[in-house]
């Protein structure tokens, strides 16, 4: 099993950034991908970032690309995800997932992948 809590939400003004935290523990060797989802009220969730644990790869959103980073800190076992320019319409809960499974650019977004998820932090845009 691996556990998932993240942290770092909160409210801020549009053009505004926050750093999400998402502290892993557990069997983490175990797996190859982890990413950053959102959800809105009456919306799907969506993958915003992934990234593959193993290398350098990372993959973004088209929405997101040039304002979000994906990134981790083996040595503390944390997913970060920068949020730069945020928007109002990014207003969601913001969920970390991690997945056993060996993903790549065609399929890191697909949330049914991943096995493990936090329960959320809240990111709220005002404009």
């Amino acid at each position: 099993q691996v556990q998932l809590v993240e942290s770092g939400g909160g409210s801020v003004q549009a053009g505004g950034s926050l750093r999400l935290s998402c502290a892993a523990s557990g069997y983490t060797y175990s797996t190859n991908y982890m990413g950053w989802f959102r959800q809105a009220p009456g919306k799907e969730r969506e993958g915003v970032a992934g990234l593959y644990t193993g290398g350098s790869s990372t993959y973004y959103a088209d929405s997101v690309k040039g304002r979000f980073t994906i990134s981790q800190d083996n040595a503390k076992n944390t997913l970060y995800l920068q949020m730069n320019s945020l928007k109002p319409e990014e207003t969601a809960m913001y969920y970390c997932a991690a997945s056993r499974a060996k993903l790549g650019g065609g399929s890191w977004y697909g949330s049914r992948w991943y096995n493990y998820w936090g329960q959320g932090t809240q990111v709220t845009v005002s404009s």
